[in-house]
């Protein structure tokens, strides 16, 4: 097979692996249903944990990333050329953002941004985790601090020389998570918005 041919495998596996709907799977080995029945809906980790326990969302957090981060972290092994690992790491996000298993109806892709971006530029990462950290500590809204920390991640990859070969991937990614958003963004500006703990604004 030739590089051509293993690019393609590459990609294709990766949108497939990040088709999973971690959610979802776990979610039912759990014994607690649908996600896309509860709540608001989402297969994302923050909805799993309010309609399926605290361990259920920690559970699909750790998936989410690791569906990310597992097909980036092999293509480094393979061939470290950053357009490749860009593709592979795109492709795993787009397959949570819009999984083939669902009907192309997936979640938001924050966790599975997070484990591609973590193998690709760890310390522009946790500046960026720790940036979701003070917002949603401060403000109490997981989407808020999800939208500021996709937004100031592109910022934090370019301070470093590897992170700035990624930062065009680390823009698209974080307008997709801000798009994704969008109802979200619609709530807090109308004050309807969830805060950590159940408790509207």
């Amino acid at each position: 097979m030739d590089r051509t041919s293993v690019y393609i495998v590459f990609i294709i596996a990766s949108y497939l692996i990040g088709s999973i709907p971690t959610g979802i799977v776990i979610s039912r080995l759990m014994g607690k249903g649908d996600p896309r029945k509860a709540g608001s809906g989402n297969i994302g980790a923050t909805n799993v944990g309010r309609t399926s326990g605290k361990l259920a969302g920690i559970l699909t957090l750790l998936g989410d990333a690791l569906k990310g981060g597992v097909p980036v972290f092999l293509a480094f092994q393979y061939y470290p050329e950053s357009l490749f690992v860009s593709l592979v790491g795109l492709a795993a996000f787009l397959g949570h953002l819009f999984p083939v298993y669902l009907g192309f109806k997936g979640g938001k892709g924050v966790a599975t941004g997070l484990g591609v971006m973590v193998v690709i530029c760890p310390i522009a990462t946790l500046l960026s985790a720790a940036v979701f950290a003070v917002v949603a500590y401060l403000k109490k809204y997981v989407s808020l601090a999800s939208i500021i920390a996709a937004a100031m991640l592109p910022v934090f990859m370019s301070f470093f020389p590897r992170g700035r070969n990624y930062v065009g991937m680390a823009v698209l990614v974080a307008v997709l998570v801000i798009i994704k958003h969008k109802d979200n963004i619609k709530r807090l500006v109308a004050g309807t918005e969830n805060k950590i703990g159940g408790q509207k604004k």
